[in-house]
């Protein structure tokens, strides 16, 4: 039976001067976390996922698009919009939700395009 190659080091050592230099960057991630646990639902990724397809979707077009009831598709499109990575508008009756801005739409599409490369 083979073995497999072990992934950790055999003694401990660091770069202190590599650690000094990028350790005070890490609470720059504070928060990020909670974009990918947004995302991270197969029924909200969907939803964004449509809106870099279109750049605006009603409430009872995306509940059509994910096959969901509009009040499953609103609470979504909330969580979505409480989290900054979408907003609405109202026009009379309906709601149309778009993606919050660009970087959200890369967020999305780079996700997409490596996942179909790997």
């Amino acid at each position: 039976m083979k073995k497999a190659p072990k992934d950790t080091c055999d003694t401990f050592c660091y770069d202190e001067e590599l650690v000094q230099r990028v350790q005070p960057k890490m609470d720059e991630v504070l928060g990020v976390e909670l974009i990918f646990k947004a995302l991270s639902d197969a029924t909200r990724l969907k939803i964004a996922y449509a809106l870099t397809l279109e750049n605006e979707l009603c409430v009872c077009d995306v509940a059509n698009i994910i096959g969901s009831t509009t009040a499953t598709a609103s609470h979504h499109l909330r969580l979505l919009r409480n989290m900054k990575l979408a907003k609405y508008r109202k026009e009379g009756k309906l709601v149309f939700y778009s993606l919050a801005d660009e970087h959200v739409h890369q967020l999305v599409s780079i996700a997409i395009q490596h996942s179909n490369e790997v």
